[in-house]
This record gives C-alpha cells, sequence and structure tokens, in this order.
C-alpha cells in the first residue's frame, strides 16, 4: 500500500533505562491505539506504564523498536518490534500490531505489517513470532498474512472468592529435604545467581521448534527485577532449596498492580529444575505463594495464569487447584 500523502510511519523514541522512560505524543498515541482495539478483553489490562516498560525499553535480553502511523497529526496505530540480543538473534517478536477501530479497513494494518517486515530483514532476522487470541480480527490477520500457529496457549484463571481453600490446605503436600524462602518485590543482588540458575529450568517448557534456549545472565535478571517498579507492578516470589546444601531448586512468583487497583494478579513462571523434579515442588511453591499473596493482599479477587496446552504437567498442577479455562491464545510464526 502506498500511503497517502499526509500519512507517514514514524519512529517512536526507546529508552535505555527503566529511568529515562518518557511519554510523548507518539507513545502515548500507540497506547491508545492497542487499548481501543482491546476493549472486548475482559482479562486485566496493560497498564500505560506497564506498556511503556515492555514495549519501548531496550533490555541486555533484546532490543526494542517502536514506530507510530500518523495522519493528520494523529496516530492511527502502529507496532513494535523486540530483537533478541543475548540468544535467538535470528528472530523477532512483534507486539502489538494495531489500527485504531475508526481507521481500520483501509489497509492500513497490512502497511504497518510490511513496514514491520522491512525492519525484520534489515535486522538481518529470518523468524517473525507473535500472538493474538485464538479467534477474532487478530487470529484473521496473521493467517491472511501468511502466519502459521507456532503454539497453542491457554489462559486460566482461579477465583478466590470462590476457591475452596480448605481443600487446597489439604492439596498442599510436605515434602521432605526442601525449605521455602520468600520475598516481596524485586529481587535483591544477593539472589540474581539463583534466579538465573533457577530461570534456566524454563527452557524445559514448551516453544517453538525454531526457538533456541534462552540466555538467563545475571545480568538480564538484573534489569528484569529493576523494571518490576517501573511498571507500577510489585510481586511475590517463592523458591525452594535443598536443604543439604541450599541448591535453588524450584521458583514461583504472582505479580499484582502496584497500586491495588484491578483486582487481578498473574501467576508468573514457575519451574522446578530437573534433578529436584518429581517431589512435588511445583505444586507445593505455587500453593504456599498463593496462601501467603491471600494472607497479605485480600483485595485479590483473581489470578490468571498462562499455559501452553501441550504443557501437561503445569496443567495438571493448575487444574488440581481450581484454575478454570478463561480463553485461549496462539503464537504465530513467519519464516522470512
Amino acid at each position: 500500500m502506498r500511503l497517502s500523502g499526509d500519512m507517514r510511519i514514524e519512529p517512536i523514541a526507546i529508552a535505555d533505562r527503566p529511568d529515562d522512560l518518557v511519554e510523548d505524543e507518539l507513545s502515548a498515541g500507540l497506547y491508545t491505539a492497542y487499548a481501543s482495539g482491546h476493549t472486548d478483553d475482559a482479562g486485566p489490562r496493560l497498564t500505560a506504564a506497564q506498556f511503556r516498560r515492555d514495549i519501548y525499553l531496550n533490555t541486555p535480553g533484546a532490543r526494542a523498536e517502536a514506530w507510530a502511523m500518523v495522519e493528520g497529526g494523529k496516530v492511527a496505530g502502529g507496532y513494535a518490534l523486540s530483537l533478541s540480543r543475548l540468544d535467538n538473534r535470528h528472530m523477532a517478536w512483534v507486539f502489538p500490531l494495531v489500527v485504531r477501530p475508526e481507521h481500520r479497513g483501509r489497509g492500513l494494518g497490512g502497511a504497518l505489517f510490511e513496514h514491520a517486515l522491512d525492519r525484520v530483514r534489515a535486522h538481518g532476522r529470518t523468524l517473525l513470532l507473535t500472538e493474538t487470541p485464538a479467534t477474532g480480527a487478530g487470529a484473521r490477520f496473521a493467517r491472511a498474512h501468511g502466519m502459521t500457529v507456532a503454539l497453542v496457549e491457554a489462559r486460566r484463571t482461579l477465583d478466590l472468592r470462590k476457591a475452596d481453600w480448605a481443600a487446597l490446605e489439604r492439596l498442599t503436600p510436605r515434602v521432605e529435604g526442601y525449605s521455602l524462602e520468600r520475598w516481596i518485590g524485586p529481587a535483591g543482588p544477593e539472589l540474581l545467581p539463583d534466579l538465573a540458575t533457577l530461570m534456566g529450568g524454563m527452557n524445559d517448557a514448551p516453544r517453538d521448534g525454531g526457538v533456541e534456549a534462552a540466555d538467563f545472565s545475571v545480568e538480564r535478571l538484573r534489569v528484569r527485577e529493576e523494571r518490576i517498579p517501573a511498571g507500577g507492578q510489585t510481586c511475590y516470589t517463592t523458591i525452594a532449596r535443598r536443604d543439604s546444601d541450599g541448591a535453588p531448586a524450584g521458583y514461583t512468583r504472582i505479580v499484582l498492580d502496584a497500586a491495588r487497583s484491578d483486582g487481578w494478579a498473574g501467576q508468573g513462571d514457575t519451574t522446578v529444575l530437573r534433578e529436584h523434579r518429581g517431589r512435588r515442588l511445583g505444586l507445593l511453591l505455587k500453593l504456599a505463594n498463593l496462601f501467603w499473596l491471600r494472607e497479605r493482599e485480600p483485595h485479590v479477587e483473581r489470578v490468571i495464569t498462562w499455559n501452553a496446552t501441550s504443557n501437561s504437567p503445569m496443567l495438571a498442577i493448575n487444574e488440581a487447584m481450581g484454575f478454570e479455562l478463561f480463553d485461549e491464545w496462539h503464537e504465530w510464526r513467519l519464516t522470512l
């Protein structure tokens, strides 16, 4: 599509540190375009602060790039790219790619997609990934532009107002030889080496066949922890250690809005390292962290979690805890 005379695609400023994140007309406009297109999503909303942190910030793990389509001095849509740096340097991730509802039906989404493909090629990347709900406009757009489904993911929710807490107490396993350690908010520097070790366990989770294992360096984890308050969030984290030598064995985290304003919490990553599996540590970690959250944050009404539908061990834990299917999403891929 050839853009009209008063329409152009402009770069949005990217920051290298959370403290340098600023909001200008282009960055605010892209968030507004994103939010206006997700009014039918009944799940937790990505706030403006979280959007800025996730979209407009370079990290050790990924370089960010964002573009706004401007018409008549106003943002009509845009997209953002995340370009892996430590691993998967053949890959790019596009999210979001949006056009404001009142501008749809004119081929602007296709023009943005072609612009994004040109940028991906310019960076020498050969694999493009994104995600959308399994049905709806996003899925139709991805399929129409040659993308195929790489992974099916399900969102499940646990309604804490209806949870059977006595049953969850009975479900909590006793695991001999391990102790739990917990904290609120970002991890301190003394915990980062253990976190890096634990996050390596996430490489066993299902992923697209063209995606390599992630490199969870200490520096990458340090920046990840620093970014939590930059998005207006806090978190509850529990890890398991082996008593005999203090070795880190498992990890789980729940993230929530620091303003405690929406009643939602998000179940983050949960992993148990391979040599410690088969002892029900994953279930113990998730339940212990959930009980702690309930004690400290009684306003939280629902916890939402994401899992690949092929991740049967984690799905079994979630279903035992009472998580119910909320919706399904697709991760899409395009080889360039």
